[in-house]
Protein backbone atom coordinates (compact mmCIF):
# COMPACT_ATOMS: atom_id res chain seq x y z
CA UNK A 1 0.00 0.00 0.00
CA UNK A 2 1.58 3.44 -0.77
CA UNK A 3 1.21 6.71 1.08
CA UNK A 4 -1.97 8.75 -0.66
CA UNK A 5 -0.73 11.52 -1.99
CA UNK A 6 -4.00 13.48 -0.79
CA UNK A 7 -2.67 12.83 2.52
CA UNK A 8 -2.17 9.92 5.69
CA UNK A 9 -4.08 7.04 5.07
CA UNK A 10 -6.94 6.01 7.73
CA UNK A 11 -7.11 3.10 9.91
CA UNK A 12 -9.61 1.48 11.67
CA UNK A 13 -10.03 -0.12 14.99
CA UNK A 14 -11.40 -3.16 12.89
CA UNK A 15 -7.97 -2.91 10.87
CA UNK A 16 -5.79 -3.52 13.16
CA UNK A 17 -5.71 -7.55 13.19
CA UNK A 18 -6.30 -9.52 10.57
CA UNK A 19 -6.71 -13.49 11.71
CA UNK A 20 -5.93 -15.21 15.58
CA UNK A 21 -3.96 -18.39 16.03
CA UNK A 22 -3.02 -20.59 19.26
CA UNK A 23 -0.09 -17.72 19.50
CA UNK A 24 -2.04 -14.98 19.62
CA UNK A 25 -3.27 -11.82 17.66
CA UNK A 26 -1.29 -11.05 14.22
CA UNK A 27 -1.33 -7.64 12.41
CA UNK A 28 -3.27 -7.19 9.32
CA UNK A 29 -1.78 -6.64 5.92
CA UNK A 30 -2.82 -3.40 6.63
CA UNK A 31 -1.31 -2.30 9.37
CA UNK A 32 1.98 -4.00 8.00
CA UNK A 33 2.07 -2.22 4.51
CA UNK A 34 1.56 1.51 7.01
CA UNK A 35 4.19 0.36 9.28
CA UNK A 36 6.33 3.67 9.43
CA UNK A 37 3.98 5.89 7.28
CA UNK A 38 1.74 8.60 7.83
CA UNK A 39 -1.81 7.42 9.04
CA UNK A 40 -5.01 8.81 10.79
CA UNK A 41 -7.00 7.03 13.39
CA UNK A 42 -9.72 8.32 15.74
CA UNK A 43 -10.99 6.92 18.67
CA UNK A 44 -11.50 7.83 22.71
CA UNK A 45 -8.73 8.48 24.85
CA UNK A 46 -8.79 6.06 27.85
CA UNK A 47 -8.56 7.22 31.20
CA UNK A 48 -4.86 8.92 32.20
CA UNK A 49 -3.37 8.72 35.53
CA UNK A 50 -2.45 12.38 35.35
CA UNK A 51 -4.64 15.48 34.36
CA UNK A 52 -1.97 16.37 31.31
CA UNK A 53 -0.05 13.23 29.42
CA UNK A 54 2.87 12.74 27.03
CA UNK A 55 1.08 9.67 25.91
CA UNK A 56 -2.69 8.27 25.92
CA UNK A 57 -3.94 4.78 24.74
CA UNK A 58 -6.76 5.14 22.56
CA UNK A 59 -9.65 2.90 21.95
CA UNK A 60 -12.25 2.23 19.98
CA UNK A 61 -15.13 2.73 22.63
CA UNK A 62 -14.96 4.94 25.42
CA UNK A 63 -13.48 3.44 28.76
CA UNK A 64 -14.85 4.58 32.48
CA UNK A 65 -12.02 3.69 34.10
CA UNK A 66 -8.14 3.91 34.54
CA UNK A 67 -6.63 1.09 32.21
CA UNK A 68 -3.40 1.09 34.01
CA UNK A 69 -5.57 -0.13 37.53
CA UNK A 70 -7.08 -2.99 35.62
CA UNK A 71 -5.57 -6.30 34.93
CA UNK A 72 -4.32 -7.43 31.33
CA UNK A 73 -7.57 -9.47 31.36
CA UNK A 74 -9.55 -6.27 31.50
CA UNK A 75 -7.27 -4.21 28.31
CA UNK A 76 -9.52 -4.75 25.53
CA UNK A 77 -7.29 -6.19 22.07
CA UNK A 78 -7.72 -3.58 20.23
CA UNK A 79 -5.63 -0.41 21.32
CA UNK A 80 -2.84 2.08 20.50
CA UNK A 81 -0.81 4.00 22.24
CA UNK A 82 -0.07 7.75 20.85
CA UNK A 83 2.99 9.58 21.23
CA UNK A 84 2.37 12.78 22.04
CA UNK A 85 5.94 15.39 20.65
CA UNK A 86 8.22 16.21 22.75
CA UNK A 87 7.19 19.27 24.99
CA UNK A 88 3.62 18.66 23.69
CA UNK A 89 0.75 17.42 26.36
CA UNK A 90 -2.81 16.72 26.09
CA UNK A 91 -6.01 17.78 28.58
CA UNK A 92 -7.87 14.41 28.86
CA UNK A 93 -11.22 14.45 27.02
CA UNK A 94 -13.86 12.21 26.89
CA UNK A 95 -14.86 13.38 23.52
CA UNK A 96 -13.30 11.49 20.37
CA UNK A 97 -9.97 12.67 19.14
CA UNK A 98 -7.98 12.86 15.93
CA UNK A 99 -4.72 11.28 15.70
CA UNK A 100 -2.69 12.08 12.73
CA UNK A 101 1.29 10.66 12.65
CA UNK A 102 3.75 8.00 11.83
CA UNK A 103 2.48 4.35 12.96
CA UNK A 104 4.46 2.35 14.65
CA UNK A 105 4.05 -1.85 15.38
CA UNK A 106 5.75 -4.18 17.16
CA UNK A 107 6.24 -4.85 20.88
CA UNK A 108 7.89 -1.76 22.90
CA UNK A 109 8.11 -0.89 26.20
CA UNK A 110 8.46 2.56 27.29
CA UNK A 111 11.56 3.63 29.49
CA UNK A 112 9.64 5.40 31.80
CA UNK A 113 6.78 3.88 33.06
CA UNK A 114 7.50 0.13 31.79
CA UNK A 115 4.17 0.32 29.89
CA UNK A 116 4.12 -2.11 26.88
CA UNK A 117 2.44 -1.29 22.97
CA UNK A 118 2.47 -3.18 19.85
CA UNK A 119 0.45 -0.78 18.12
CA UNK A 120 1.93 2.90 18.56
CA UNK A 121 1.05 6.58 16.57
CA UNK A 122 3.95 9.05 17.02
CA UNK A 123 1.42 12.05 16.61
CA UNK A 124 2.00 15.16 14.53
CA UNK A 125 -1.42 16.60 15.45
CA UNK A 126 -3.88 15.59 17.96
CA UNK A 127 -7.53 17.46 17.53
CA UNK A 128 -10.31 17.10 20.01
CA UNK A 129 -13.77 16.39 18.14
CA UNK A 130 -16.97 17.60 19.56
Amino acid sequence: MRQSLDGPSTIRFSELYGKESVRGLAFSDKLKELDGMKVEMTGYMAPPLTATVRFFVLTRIPLAVCPFCSTDADWPTDIVVVQLPEGKELTPTEHQVKVTGTLSIGSQTDEDTGFVSLIRIVADDTEVLS
